[in-house]
């Protein structure tokens, strides 16, 4: 089933990890597996803010706090060699590690060689975009990867119900459009020419690290954008090539959008003011952070929405 949400506000930041966490909460029921934030701040960074997934070794294994170790070490060396410079690291859980990193050149570069290198996954890549996701409820996470004061311009949200693949790290959502800097994507519902287009853009050089759907629409639209295509005419575009029922929500450094197909069987519900743009599966997230009286309404079928974030 899942759900999903997504906030932008119009002027500033605000504190987008209570925001969101409150929205996902009131979601929760929809999806109770895994959660996850895509958080967009720090604009105009000099440095990428990169999320990598450390392979997950048992932990009562006696090597373990070793291996992980010897893991970050690679990690390291991979990003020094294709000529970057770790400037902060946090090591958030024993999988997940948040680096701060200088680096000028390629993205997909430094990607590979990390996850060839040492084994590992790059889950977010971003001057602006923070992606983190894991396996529980929204309280858990955010108290674990300590987003409760996460200062923002705009964020999406996921929670899962896992239908038709593991319940792990790598399959939770949002997804990171590889390898693009700071796109990402959630979505609830089913795209039934998965493989087809995932083929299709594999052909093209693009890497999946899941079975999940969503990913296929961020790699989608990544592609489409770098051959040209604004982030509304890659949306509109997805309409006609994507076939399934489904809703999505996208985030880039500056927008945020959302496309719903022409069935329209997935539950949308828009909240505009003169504060921001909020957009969720049920109202009751609306309400979670907006309680006062509001007015919403949920979007036609074969309709794509795009806010751009004022300067």
């Amino acid at each position: 089933m899942c759900g999903i949400a997504g906030i932008m506000f119009k002027e500033g930041t605000g504190n987008l990890g209570d925001t969101m966490t409150a929205m996902l909460t009131a979601l929760q029921h929809r999806g109770p597996d895994s959660t996850g934030f895509s958080l967009y701040g720090n604009r105009g960074r000099d440095s990428y803010v990169v999320w990598v997934k450390l392979r997950e070794i048992d932990p009562v294994a006696s090597e373990f706090e070793h291996g992980s170790e010897i893991q970050k070490e690679d990690v390291f060396e991979a990003i020094t060699r294709v000529g970057g410079r770790v400037r902060e690291t946090e090591t958030v859980t024993a999988y997940a590690l948040r680096l701060v990193v200088d680096y000028s050149g390629d993205v997909k570069k430094l990607v590979d060689v990390v996850e060839n290198s040492a084994d590992a996954e790059v889950t977010s890549f971003g001057r602006c975009m923070e992606l983190i996701k894991d396996v529980g409820l929204a309280e858990r996470i955010t108290e674990t990867y300590k987003l409760r004061h996460f200062e923002g311009t705009h964020g999406l949200g996921h929670v899962r119900m896992a239908t038709e693949s593991v319940v792990d790290v790598s399959h939770a959502h949002p997804f990171w459009a590889y390898p693009f800097s700071d796109i990402s994507v959630v979505h609830n519902g089913q795209i039934t020419n998965y493989w087809k287009y995932r083929r299709l853009l594999e052909l093209k050089g693009n890497r999946f690290r899941s079975r999940c759907d969503s990913e296929l629409i961020a790699v989608y639209l990544a592609v489409k954008m770098r051959e040209g295509m604004s982030l509304e005419e890659a949306m509109r575009r997805s309409l006609t090539e994507l076939d399934g029922v489904f809703t999505y929500f996208v985030a880039t450094e500056n927008e945020i959008g959302v496309a719903k197909d022409y069935l329209a069987a997935k539950p949308l519900v828009v909240m505009e003011d003169s504060r921001a743009v909020a957009l969720a599966s049920e109202e009751v997230a609306l309400r979670a952070v907006f309680p006062a009286e509001i007015d919403s309404w949920d979007p036609y079928e074969g309709e794509v929405l795009v806010w751009s974030k004022r300067s």
